[in-house]
């Protein structure tokens, strides 16, 4: 029994050395503190809003970030420069229609880090991001701060089978097509 005990001992203290010498460390996302807005683009202007996180985790090795995850709660799509009963319900629920992002069946988006540059305490992210169960790499570049992490992408709507007013796709649209890229806007804490 006392050699049990002495043997369950040293294993955990050579698991606490390793992990201390590895320098291993996981930052979980304060979905309540981190904000992602959107803006997606038209020909005759843009629209805005924010979408809402549901998880989130950042790895880092030895203080340097080397990987994470995240999922975003597609359903939870907001429209903030239009007011309520001037249209912003109807665009709304537009975004959540199967003409855009199909929440009612895809309610999840994720992304995964794959690689991680680092270069003057900036970060080259690489990875995949699933929307509408489409996964498709995207590089952006990210600034990590003291518990905060912040980016700003591009995405292209019509990689994840999201087509509708893209002129990419659609004759004649004129003034009513949206362009196929939109911006996302990341602020994390950690």
């Amino acid at each position: 029994m006392k050699t049990n005990t002495i043997t369950s001992a040293f294993l955990v203290v050579l698991a606490l050395t390793f992990a201390s010498f590895t320098g291993l460390t996981k930052g979980e996302v304060k979905v309540e503190e981190s904000t992602i807005t959107w803006k997606g683009y038209k020909v005759t202007g843009s629209h805005e809003g924010t979408i809402q996180l549901m998880d989130g985790t950042l790895l880092f090795k030895d203080n340097k970030l080397t990987g994470g995850n995240f999922t975003i709660d597609m359903t939870s799509i907001n429209v903030t420069d239009l007011e309520s009963g001037e249209g912003k319900e109807k665009l709304e629920g537009h975004l959540k229609s199967d003409d855009f992002f199909g929440t009612t069946n895809h309610p999840k988006a994720m992304f995964t880090i794959n690689n991680v540059e680092e270069k003057d305490g900036k970060y080259k992210v690489s990875g995949d991001l699933t929307i509408k169960g489409t996964t498709h790499p995207t590089t952006f570049d990210m600034i990590v701060g003291a518990n905060t992490a912040s980016a700003t992408l591009k995405v292209d709507r019509t990689k994840y089978d999201i087509k509708y007013g893209s002129s990419s796709f659609f004759d004649g649209l004129k003034d009513k097509a949206i362009y196929d890229e939109f911006d996302l806007n990341v602020s994390l804490k950690f």
